[in-house]
């Protein structure tokens, strides 16, 4: 039992010890401390007027400037959606004066699709202007992310890249597992191995379509693509 109490009394030797060299440091340090937490203090204070006063006006003014844009948008009006009418700004003027804001990010993404959709009937280089918007778009919500990936390999398609475009319809469809984008990309996987008379392999996507997402608006119809494909 005295062993015992030595090592407790020991112990409680070992914690006024530290506890002493810790009030020592305090006391030589004091100026330098001090100094440290005043400096922590400023840069909070610091970050706090800056979400106030320029994150948080930034944040509303993009937002209003992204309705009229998303209005264009949502009536097909791609062009003024996506350079602006004149007097209201579009999406690429927007992901540019807005940069750092959530809106200026999204704007990034509805770019890419505006100008996916004006491609055909205006310049080819929309579809290279489409991935790069789709560069500079972020997001962490997974369904915008597979959409986002699946309209890189889209502009690839159209611009020829039928293996990088590939690569990303497998992506989209795998990366976040899902009944509503991964059949929709699997579809479109299977799609570019017909353009290459791959038509076996295309056959296998319609059929794993079949089995693992037979309720999707894809899996509803996959039959006929399965005997056209079997028939090739």
């Amino acid at each position: 039992m005295a062993k015992k109490v030595d090592k407790t009394e020991e112990q409680l030797a070992n914690v006024e010890e530290n506890l002493s060299k810790a009030g020592l440091y305090v006391v030589n340090n004091q100026e330098r401390i001090i100094k440290v937490i005043g400096s922590i203090v400023v840069l909070i204070a610091i970050f706090a007027a800056y979400t106030k006063f320029i994150v948080e006006p930034k944040e509303k003014e993009s937002s209003e400037e992204m309705y009229i844009a998303e209005f264009y948008f949502q009536n097909n009006n791609y062009n003024e959606a996506l350079n602006g009418d004149g007097q209201y700004s579009g999406f690429l003027r927007i992901a540019d004066d807005y940069s750092s804001t959530k809106s200026g990010n999204l704007a990034h993404y509805y770019a890419a699709i505006c100008q996916l959709n004006l491609a055909p009937n205006d310049s080819i280089n929309y579809y290279e202007d489409a991935l790069n918007s789709l560069s500079n778009f972020d997001t962490d919500d997974e369904i915008l992310y597979s959409l986002s990936t699946g309209l890189k390999g889209d502009a690839n398609l159209e611009l020829g890249n039928t293996s990088e475009a590939l690569d990303f319809y497998v992506s989209a469809a795998s990366d976040y597992v899902n009944e509503f984008t991964t059949p929709y990309f699997m579809m479109k996987q299977a799609f570019v191995h017909e353009l290459n008379e791959e038509f076996k392999l295309a056959l296998e996507i319609y059929n794993s379509i079949k089995e693992d997402y037979p309720q999707s608006k894809e899996g509803l119809s996959i039959d006929k693509y399965i005997s056209s494909a079997s028939n090739r």
